[in-house]
């Protein structure tokens, strides 16, 4: 059985999916053993805490210091020994001490074409704003591994979407959504089905 990890920051709706796809075994022999957390009010909290997974909080009010944070997230991660760690609308910047622990096992989806429409400040409406106002005929859900710049990892997956004459960013964003929604277990099934075992 593979060990899941998810972070999320907010409604948790890609969060939700995966985890529906592990008992619908779209994801195969996979659970989600711990949902981490900056956001203590958010849907995915309150998601992962009704439905018994296991959460962690962690965020600069808990953990000012550095090195603290650093420390305790590592030792919560090594606890559940992750054979994944999937990010899902996490808007933190995971540190360096962990991207370089779990190389090539944190993966994180962005709402558009990466390298042009990512990095900081790139997220949620911002991409697809900047998507439609730059008159693209294209974007895309991008699925790529994490290291400790925002969206600068090796891509795993772009899938190419077209931009409708009349989109506006919010409708853009629906339409994107429902294919991350489909691609990201894909990917993450094939991932730990393919690579790991």
């Amino acid at each position: 059985m593979n060990n899941l990890v998810l972070f999320a920051s907010g409604s948790g709706s890609n969060f939700i999916t995966i985890y529906n796809n592990t008992l619908n075994k779209k994801i195969k022999d996979s659970k989600i053993v711990l949902l981490v957390s900056n956001n203590p009010n958010s849907n995915s909290v309150s998601f992962a805490k009704g439905i018994g997974i296991d959460t962690f909080i962690i965020n600069k009010r808990k953990y000012p210091l550095n090195n603290e944070y650093d420390r305790v997230l590592k030792e919560k991660l090594l606890n559940v020994e992750p054979d994944l760690i999937v990010l899902a609308g996490y808007m933190k910047l995971i540190p360096k001490s962990i991207t370089s622990l779990f190389e090539n096992r944190i993966i994180n989806i962005h709402p558009g074409k990466l390298p042009k429409f990512g990095g900081k400040g790139f997220y949620g409406l911002n991409v697809h704003r900047a998507v439609v106002e730059n008159k693209e005929k294209y974007t895309a859900v991008t699925i790529h591994y994490v290291n400790e710049k925002y969206d600068k990892g090796m891509i795993i997956h772009e899938e190419k979407i077209k931009v409708l004459e009349n989109d506006s960013p919010e409708s853009l964003s629906k339409r994107v959504l429902t294919y991350e929604h489909k691609v990201y277990s894909d990917v993450i099934n094939k991932l730990l089905n393919e690579r790991f075992n």
